[in-house]
This record gives C-alpha cells, sequence and structure tokens, in this order.
C-alpha cells in the first residue's frame, strides 16, 4: 500500500451512511470511505458485526484490523483462532493467509485495507 494524493481530512463516522452485508449468520454494518487516487485507493472502514456473526466466506484480502468493542474470533486456514478484544489487533498482508471470522458477542472494528 502506498498512501499517495491524500490530504489531510477528519471523518465523523457517524454521518457515513452504513451497507448492510449477510454473514453465514447475523450481519455487518459497514461505514466506508476511500482515499487516494484511483487504481491504489486505500479503503477504511468501520464495521458493527451483530451478536452471533459468521463470515460467509474465507478472505484472503489483506488488513490491518482494530477492535474496538465486543470481541472477534478470526480463524486461519490452517485452524489457528485468535481472539481479539478491545484495544487488540491484527495485521494480515494480501494473499498471505486466509482467514474468517465470527463476533459471538457482537464487535465494533476499524479496518483499513
Amino acid at each position: 500500500m502506498k498512501m499517495s494524493d491524500i490530504p489531510f481530512g477528519t471523518v465523523d463516522w457517524s454521518t457515513v451512511q452504513p451497507t448492510r452485508h449477510a454473514g453465514e449468520v447475523g450481519e455487518a454494518l459497514w461505514r466506508t470511505r476511500h482515499f487516494g487516487p484511483e487504481g491504489n485507493a486505500i479503503r477504511v472502514r468501520m464495521v458493527e458485526y451483530s451478536a452471533g456473526y459468521v463470515s460467509d466466506h474465507w478472505c484472503s484480502k489483506g488488513h490491518v484490523l482494530f477492535c474496538l468493542e465486543g470481541e472477534l474470533e478470526t480463524t486461519l486456514e490452517d485452524g489457528r483462532v485468535f481472539v481479539l478484544k478491545p484495544g487488540m489487533s491484527y495485521q494480515v498482508a494480501d494473499g498471505a493467509e486466509a482467514h474468517r471470522s465470527q463476533a459471538p458477542k457482537g464487535a465494533k472494528l476499524f479496518i483499513v485495507d
């Protein structure tokens, strides 16, 4: 990721309209903004998972993810499981390790990819 052509700015996330994304169980509400030039834009999201949320796919996109509230369980394709609680983060590169998440208690995340 190369961060270029992004002027200083602020975001009031409460004003960004959410989009709903169904999981295998539950749903995710994404508040999404894109920054930078087309072809090298950075996606920044505030994501809220409902209690009981289970992702409907394995993801191989790279992210930097920070847990703000709740708890997120992420399973890697090799079977390892990681639990994020508020104040914890993870990072993974594009194509590095497929992962799938669930939020038994619900979760609120800040994600950059």
